[in-house]
């Protein structure tokens, strides 16, 4: 005999929504790949939140701890049971897979648009927000925006050639990996950024000088994928959001909010020293200093300062649009 659980989906949410009565609360399911996820989640959909429709956020199995977006995609969704997703590439392939299809077409699955909540997370506009959380010092040493704008103009092509790579099926010879390790940033002087995006330059025009010349057939296909890519939304300044994330904090990130905090700290520091009148006033301001402060890290995961950025704003209407079916339903 099947357990109950087993049975769960859509219909079995909407008949329990039923009997709940007509005036009450309307609950939809999400289910979200991780734990990191379900905070993101339940920001963002609180904005779509009404009196006559709620959400409950939950990973992907219950009765397994089985997490990840395939487990999440695989239950059976409806109006009352839907999947919030990381895009990754799937958004960008248009249908060229199986899970991209899903992603892409089925009206119960909503999806980041950028690669994923990380990259929203290190939206460049927040970055000197997350320094002044980290560090409590409000000086601009670094312009972020910038910094990544110029970034994503020279790893733009590159992006494109990446998703080229997993459409068509040549990604063990191009990964995610390899395209990380040639936008690593690498000696970085926040002084003087042009020297690492030269750097950069030289990096990914070798790169790109070998895959056209190891994939000819490229040259019919790459640029009506630029082009699709170009017309959902991506532009060069931005290709930073549509990388993969993790690789967006730890390798680009990571190391810009590594020094410019570590400067904007040592400069708290000194101005404690300077102005303190004794010894014993400079220990007690240092300590207090030191005990306020938190690591950068901790402050990227928990800033919602992104909600400003239009592709937030995007996901929010894909939502108001997924649940006003729902809600017309009940009418």
């Amino acid at each position: 005999m099947q357990k109950l659980s087993t049975r769960l989906n859509s219909a079995y949410i909407s008949a329990a929504n039923r009997l709940q009565g007509r005036r009450a609360r309307r609950k939809i399911v999400v289910y979200v790949e991780s734990y990191d996820d379900i905070f993101f989640w339940n920001d963002l959909l609180s904005e779509v939140e009404t009196d006559e429709v709620g959400f409950e956020v939950i990973l992907p199995s219950r009765d397994s701890l089985g997490r990840g977006k395939k487990i999440a995609l695989s239950n059976r969704l409806g109006p009352d049971m839907i999947a919030c997703v990381d895009a990754d590439y799937d958004y960008l392939m248009q249908g060229a897979t199986p899970t991209s299809h899903t992603v892409c077409t089925s009206p119960y699955v909503l999806h980041t648009g950028v690669y994923s909540i990380e990259n929203l997370q290190c939206y460049a506009p927040t970055l000197q927000q997350v320094c002044v959380m980290a560090v409590l010092n409000d000086k601009q040493l670094f312009d972020f925006e910038s910094f990544l704008a110029q970034f994503s103009e020279i790893v733009f092509p590159l992006l494109v050639w990446n998703v080229w790579a997993y459409k068509y099926g040549v990604f063990s010879q191009f990964s995610l990996s390899d395209f990380a390790h040639l936008v690593e940033l690498r000696r970085i002087n926040f002084a003087h950024p042009e020297i690492t995006l030269d750097q950069l330059r030289h990096r990914v025009n070798k790169k790109i000088n070998w895959l056209q010349h190891h994939f000819p057939q490229g040259r019919a296909t790459y640029k009506p994928l630029r082009d699709d890519i170009l017309s959902l939304g991506v532009t060069p300044s931005t290709a930073y959001l549509y990388m993969r994330g993790h690789d967006l904090f730890d390798l680009v990130v990571s190391p810009l909010l590594s020094t410019v905090c570590d400067a904007l700290r040592r400069d708290r520091e000194r101005e404690i020293s300077r102005l303190a009148r004794h010894g014993v006033q400079k220990q007690n301001e240092l300590a207090a200093y030191q005990n306020s402060i938190a690591p950068y890290d901790e402050m990227i995961r928990k800033h919602t300062a992104y909600h400003r950025a239009p592709q937030f704003k995007a996901i929010v209407e894909r939502a108001r649009a997924l649940v006003a079916p729902a809600s017309s339903s009940e009418d």
